[in-house]
Formats: C-alpha cells, structure tokens, sequence
C-alpha cells in the first residue's frame, strides 16, 4: 500500500472547497486535532474572513468508556453563533463516521446550523454511519488494523503516516 503524498491530497481539497458558492460565509470548525491542523492550514489558504472554529469530540465518543479520554485534551471554541449559518466540519481521515456524529453533537450544544457540511483529506470509506464528505482529497482503502494520521512538525508541516495497529 502506497501512502498518498499529502500535497496532492490537499490540493485536491482545496479546489473542490473553492468550488463551494456557500463556503465564504460558512464557519469552519476543525476537528481537534488534525482536522484543526488541517482546517487553520485550509482556512489561510482560502482566506476565510470568519474566525476558525475548533471541536474536541473527546467526551462525545461513542467509545468512551473503552478507550477512555485522552490525556491531551483540547478545549471547545466556536467563536461566532452556529445559528442559521453553514457550518464546514473539517477532519483529516473519514472512516467510520463515529467522529462526525460526535462533532455533530457537540456542534447542535452551540445552537442549530442551517447546514452542516464535511471536508476531509482523506476517505476510507469503512462506513458504519451514514455520513459522506462534501469535499475530499481522495479516497483510499486500507486494512482494519492500518491507520492514517496526519502529523504535524514543529515548523507546522503537515504530513501523513501509516499506523499499524493489529
């Protein structure tokens, strides 16, 4: 399995985000922590004049009680009301769709979005919800115990990895 080249994927991104009409006006929220990294990354790039948002799903897992919280927890900031606003969730890799239903839930606690839209670099397409991305990077497939992680350097590059968890 080849891992895919992060510019590439981010490209990608980028041009299918420039083609949304609702997109200057939207609020971006990233989700902690690389899809934050990749929606500040995103948010410069597009020049979005809307404070960037910041969700940490940690205490919205549907999997809590079995992977517990993570010692690095992130608070919450969404800086402007979601009410009758499009809001874009940002997320690094789509997979289950367990992450976005939390994202979801704590973003309806800050009021109610008149749309909810979902940019990832990556889709790996193992739904277990019914959720799909409005934007990505690509798609690809991997086995159940491979993971991508986006990894940020201390000069702030981006770059992908590949986990094996088995």
């Amino acid at each position: 399995m080849t891992l895919p080249d992060f510019d590439t994927a981010y490209s990608r991104l980028l041009a299918a985000l420039r083609e949304r009409p609702d997109l200057p006006d939207a609020l971006m929220v990233g989700i902690h922590s690389g899809g934050y990294w990749l929606a500040q990354k995103l948010h410069a790039d597009l020049g979005l004049s809307t404070p960037l948002g910041a969700l940490n799903v940690a205490f919205y897992r549907d999997d809590f009680d079995r992977i517990g919280l993570h010692p690095q927890t992130a608070p919450t900031q969404i800086p402007v009301p979601t009410d009758k606003r499009v809001v874009w969730l940002v997320d690094d890799v789509l997979n289950t769709g367990r992450t976005l239903r939390g994202a979801m839930n704590e973003l309806f606690d800050y009021g109610r979005p008149d749309a909810i839209r979902l940019a990832v670099l990556l889709d790996r397409g193992g739904r277990e919800l019914p959720v799909a991305p409005d934007a990505s990077g690509g798609t690809i497939e991997l086995l159940p115990h491979q993971h991508i992680k986006l990894q940020r350097s201390e000069s702030g590059e981006l770059s992908l990895t590949l986990e094996d968890r088995s």
